[in-house]
């Protein structure tokens, strides 16, 4: 319509393009003046991969109303989340099989996201640097005794720690669950480590990949503690769903561990009352 210039006539529809592919004239539903152009139009198909609601709290036609339903701008993502993303019964069920399996019985649960965009076969030693530096260092995980304690120095209950990795590739997982099979922690406690999947690349069109991750990121909105990758949606929806205060890794450059490795982002002031568990949704008999 904008780019020939005709809109005049009066529609019953309108197709909105807001994929990463968009272009200019895209954009412009963006812009206060273009929306005036579809307030008469009943019905607006949207095809989107980005998150663009922000850009409407720019918007002078939508700022009153928006900020009348969320008050609290940062909680956006959280409330619409958890209101509009309905798992299928397959995907509850991988979620909630995994849960009950692995990470329930846990005494703390920390969900830690890798994603990497070098190229290149990975993992890359840097990053796994950057991951161990990120959770001794801000005593996220507890560091390793690399002299070997006896089984005297243990805890008689020691605390069991379960982290989820999700990641495109398994040698991270292999590496962190290496470190705390080999060496023992210097509090006592036990690190189980565990991954899901790893698909080895992306596969956006892929029904079963596609819910596979949808399960992942369910699964790290459910952890205590949250490490996501800077530049990665996958983390971004989990801490979102989850209301999480996430730790966020650098995003490496020139192949090099960052330092600082991680910080934590602003805090979060929303409720967890509205967090279900696997468990009892399942009890509820949601689909």
């Amino acid at each position: 319509m904008v780019k020939n210039k005709d809109t005049r006539r009066l529609r019953s529809h309108v197709y909105i393009h807001l994929a990463h592919d968009y272009g200019d004239h895209d954009k412009l539903f963006l812009c206060d003046e273009d929306q005036k152009l579809l307030e008469n139009v009943p019905w607006l198909i949207m095809r989107t991969d980005n998150y663009f609601v922000p850009s409407l709290f720019l918007m002078q036609s939508f700022e009153s109303e928006l900020n009348k339903l969320f008050p609290q701008k940062e909680t956006v993502f959280h409330h619409l989340g958890r209101y509009l993303f309905h798992p299928t019964n397959p995907v509850w069920g991988l979620i909630r099989r995994y849960y009950e399996a692995y990470l329930a019985k846990a005494d703390q649960r920390m969900g830690i996201q890798v994603r990497t965009f070098d190229t290149g076969d990975g993992p890359f030693p840097y990053v796994m640097d950057q991951i161990l530096s990120c959770t001794q260092r801000e005593n996220l995980l507890p560091k390793v005794d690399s002299r070997g304690s006896s089984a005297a120095d243990q805890p008689e209950d020691p605390k069991l720690r379960a982290v989820l990795m999700t990641s495109l590739f398994v040698g991270y997982s292999e590496k962190l669950r290496d470190v705390y099979w080999q060496n023992p922690t210097v509090t006592g406690d036990v690190v189980a480590v565990y991954q899901p999947s790893h698909e080895e690349f992306q596969q956006t069109e892929k029904k079963l990949h596609n819910q596979k991750a949808w399960a992942e990121m369910y699964l790290l909105s459910l952890c205590d503690v949250l490490v996501t990758s800077a530049w990665s949606t996958f983390g971004y929806v989990a801490q979102g769903l989850g209301g999480k205060t996430p730790w966020i890794l650098y995003k490496p450059e020139n192949r090099t561990t960052p330092d600082p490795p991680c910080h934590a982002t602003g805090h979060c002031r929303w409720s967890r009352a509205s967090m279900l568990h696997p468990t009892t949704i399942a009890k509820r008999g949601r689909g």
